[in-house]
């Protein structure tokens, strides 16, 4: 992957009086996604859900508004200041199908991002967030994948990648602890790769100040914008691992570190133009 030795400026931090139009415009930002996830739950979804065609094709359906809707809102935490997105790449995302795209979690809205740049994709989201009213229609309706247990999870997962649906695994499992590289991996995204037989896509979120992070509240609004650059690194083929000595569990653990060294050593590149 090509670095560039420039980079970016961080943006100014507000204070005072200054900070008030970033704090009241990036929490309405997240009234406005939580008020319109409720409404598309009860209007917009379930028409295209239940409009004639394949179950594949309506979840697909759906997956494409849910992209488009995120786009919308990733444009107006851009226009209130929170955050800017920088992506070169945007047709190597778009043309992939059926493959396990992991990446890092710096951000609160790192899933949100990574959607609105792939109208063909599912994810992995815990049991809390099914219980969310504001979401829980979206997730049901564009066919995501609940956490509830490995010998299910790991069936969804196959059922959703052999439709030919993209599916986002963050190892982390939550948001980087704020001044560490990256939390240890678990190895959900590579025992799912090597026992489905699929590909793993890595996309590495580089920021350049810390902001929306697990140690923060969701309505502490960052002071400086978070500049973010989404790249794309190669493939981790399946094959690859399939042909060395040892069963699912050995192999799963290689592959799995192999993955945390990657992104150890991208993420100490600073954030490119």
């Amino acid at each position: 992957m090509h670095n560039t030795k420039q980079t970016r400026s961080p943006a100014p931090k507000l204070a005072g009086i200054a900070y008030i139009p970033r704090w009241i415009g990036g929490v309405g930002c997240y009234l406005m996604f939580g008020l319109g996830g409720l409404l598309s739950s009860l209007t917009i979804l379930p028409i295209l859900r239940f409009w004639p065609g394949t179950y594949a094709v309506k979840v697909a359906r759906v997956q494409h508004f849910v992209s488009w809707m995120f786009r919308g809102f990733v444009a107006m935490l851009t226009f209130a200041g929170v955050i800017k997105v920088s992506q070169t790449q945007i047709k190597r995302l778009n043309n992939v199908t059926g493959t396990i795209v992991v990446a890092n979690h710096p951000t609160l809205v790192d899933v949100v991002v990574l959607i609105s740049l792939m109208p063909n994709v599912g994810c992995v989201v815990k049991q809390t967030l099914w219980r969310n009213p504001f979401i829980r229609g979206v997730l049901s309706c564009a066919g995501y994948i609940p956490n509830r247990g490995a010998a299910l999870l790991l069936e969804d997962c196959a059922q959703v990648l052999a439709r030919g649906t993209n599916l986002i695994i963050f190892p982390e499992g939550t948001r980087t602890v704020e001044g560490s590289i990256i939390n240890p991996f678990a190895r959900g995204a590579a025992n799912i790769a090597l026992r489905t037989q699929t590909n793993i896509l890595p996309v590495i979120l580089r920021t350049d100040v810390a902001g929306l992070t697990k140690q923060q509240p969701w309505y502490e609004i960052p002071r400086q914008t978070i500049n973010m650059s989404v790249e794309v690194g190669d493939i981790f083929c399946f094959q690859t691992y399939q042909q060395l000595d040892g069963g699912d569990a050995k192999l799963a653990r290689q592959m799995t570190r192999e993955l945390e060294t990657f992104y150890k050593t991208q993420l100490v590149h600073p954030i490119p133009f």
